[in-house]
């Protein structure tokens, strides 16, 4: 096999199952006199033995990830769509690309489709391994993958699928390069959400795995906020100007649930949406170094934004928004929550007529000039008692909760005045617990 003459597709996340399978294509039919030490992988023991760790590792693979079907050509597909390189990062969201990569790419896949097509039965009888017939049609069980969400997983199995269709190793490319416009490549490619880990060894994007399927039309009421919201994500998602969003208002009613929804909504369109905490914004530089030459849309999101008197970390944020030498990319943008307007604590000690502070407009316009570089700001206000009213039915009727209107309504009337108040957060528990007390209802 060829797999040391692959040119652009190089430098595999989990490669060592590909050249330990790729060696062993190359090697079972040599007889080689038997040694003492029959692990060792030349001879015909030891090679039957590194035949029986790769099914293992397949076996595991479709543990973690939930592939099915053949698992071996699983495993190559999801090397291909992860492998993040010049041809790859080039073709996700836009497609075919022009120039000598394709050349370059083609070459590499040429290599692919030998593995694909690679026949095991002489190996299996060869090495006297027949188990190996488990993998080319596995059936996995109902637990989720670990790495992925059931719809990427099964992408990928379909991906498998139709490369097994591909006659020539130009079909065969022509189907990859689609599913890199359809959905990416690597992990921006196969994930919605992510999350910002500094370690040791510098600042990583790393996905966030579970992520709530919250969609826009769950969120009842607030159509005026969602549709200012959306508008401007639509516009970003096009590649038209478009704002920084501040969602500001009242707990629970929903703005942190809209970032969730619209992460779900523009998905597809090349929308990602990443959360940073404010211990990290002096992070915020680094991360987006590294996403602002691919070809997604991002959003940094900042969930329930808002800071003391004594914190600084604004600051990093004023100049990564707007200020700094280094213009904003164009795809990104940022998303705050937060409960206050202004986002950064003022005192009356600020407007006073007698203050230590000799400049004191000037003290207010500093602490006013963060929130003044969101461009659109969006007000979520607590819903009155006929708006949570309303919220419940439309809950209640959505989860398939029958209770009488009267009943229900007087119920959620005591449950609000002992969890929270009016906010679209308590008619979603309120619902939740019927829900759990249906068989009592």
């Amino acid at each position: 096999m060829r797999e040391q003459e692959l040119i652009v597709y190089r430098n595999f996340e989990d490669g060592s199952l590909l050249y330990d399978m790729a060696w062993l294509m190359s090697h079972y039919e040599e007889d080689v006199e038997e040694e003492q030490d029959s692990s060792l992988p030349h001879t015909e023991a030891g090679k039957a033995a590194l035949f029986y760790d790769c099914i293992h590792r397949l076996i595991d693979l479709a543990g973690n990830y939930g592939f099915h079907g053949n698992l071996w050509h699983c495993y190559l597909a999801n090397l291909l769509v992860n492998n993040e390189n010049s041809y790859s990062c080039g073709c996700e969201i836009r497609g075919e690309i022009q120039g000598s990569i394709n050349q370059a790419a083609l070459h590499d896949i040429v290599i692919f489709k030998e593995f694909y097509d690679f026949d095991f039965a002489p190996m299996m009888e060869k090495l006297h391994v027949p188990e190996f017939a488990l993998i080319e049609n596995y059936e996995t069980s109902m637990r989720e993958s670990k790495v992925y969400n059931t719809r990427i997983c099964a992408r990928i199995c379909e991906l498998a699928e139709k490369f097994c269709r591909d006659n020539t190793p130009e079909e065969m490319k022509a189907t990859l390069t689609q599913f890199y416009k359809e959905y990416g490549v690597g992990k921006f490619g196969l994930h919605k959400s992510f999350r910002v880990v500094h370690d040791e060894k510098g600042v990583h994007i790393e996905p966030i795995l579970n992520i709530a399927h919250v969609n826009l039309n769950d969120l009842v009421g607030y159509e005026i906020p969602k549709k200012k919201l959306t508008d401007n994500t639509e516009a970003f998602v096009a590649g038209r100007k478009a704002n920084n969003c501040l969602l500001f208002g009242d707990a629970g009613t929903g703005k942190s649930s809209c970032i969730k929804a619209i992460a779900n909504e523009y998905y597809d369109k090349g929308l990602r949406i990443i959360e940073v905490y404010k211990h990290q914004f002096q992070d915020l530089n680094e991360v987006i170094s590294q996403i602002k030459k691919r070809n997604y849309k991002f959003i940094i999101y900042m969930d329930d934004l808002s800071f003391e008197e004594f914190e600084i970390e604004y600051k990093y944020l004023k100049a990564v928004i707007e200020g700094g030498l280094e213009k904003k990319p164009e795809n990104v943008l940022i998303y705050a929550t937060s409960n206050r307007r202004h986002l950064i604590r003022e005192n009356y000690s600020d407007k006073e007529e007698i203050r230590q502070d000799m400049h004191t407009s000037d003290t207010v316009q500093e602490k006013l000039s963060l929130v003044y570089r969101f461009g659109v700001t969006i007000y979520f206000g607590a819903p009155d008692k006929k708006q949570f009213q309303n919220i419940v039915k439309a809950l209640a009727e959505r989860n398939g909760i029958r209770m009488p209107e009267e009943e229900l309504l007087l119920e959620a009337n005591k449950w609000e005045l002992s969890h929270g108040g009016l906010s679209g957060r308590s008619a979603q528990q309120f619902v939740d617990y019927l829900q759990g007390m249906q068989s009592d209802i």
